[in-house]
């Protein structure tokens, strides 16, 4: 399971995910000077260590890498829900907490995640119900009143 990303890490992979495209350290470099005095030899060393961690990946270019991220914002966001999550000795209460704290609009994006989630699986052709209507029992058709 991962761990949490430390304040340059996440910075740095703020970056690669946002772009979502192969980035070269200093690519990355001149985008976080826009907000902070940071060396070159700094965020080299943070893009090696999320290689090492597996965050990213690298392909050489010349005497450069560019790095691209192995996993998404969102995957790595549920990963670290999931580790907090296992790590809990009641999970109801947990969950009952966790929901406590979000805001209205993050509990209309889990009701949104749920009803995805909860989304009722197509029926296959190969057991010849593909035309029985959702929620129709199938075996109605031979009933008194079925089609």
């Amino acid at each position: 399971m991962p761990r949490p990303l430390g304040e340059l890490e996440d910075a740095v992979m703020t970056r690669v995910w946002k772009w979502n495209r192969p980035v070269t350290v200093r690519e990355v470099l001149e985008d976080l000077q826009k907000e902070r005095s940071i060396a070159y030899t700094t965020v080299m060393t943070v893009m090696d260590n999320l290689h090492q961690k597996g965050w990213v990946r690298r392909e050489s270019e010349g005497r450069a890498y560019r790095y691209e991220a192995v996993s998404t914002r969102a995957a790595y966001a549920a990963a670290l829900m999931n580790e907090a999550w296992s790590r809990s000795d009641n999970a109801a209460a947990a969950l009952v907490a966790f929901f406590g704290m979000m805001s209205e609009e993050q509990r209309r994006a889990l009701q949104d995640a749920m009803r995805i989630v909860q989304l009722p699986e197509t029926p296959e052709t190969d057991d010849g119900d593909a035309g029985t209507p959702a929620g129709e029992n199938p075996d109605s058709r031979d009933e008194p009143g079925g089609r």
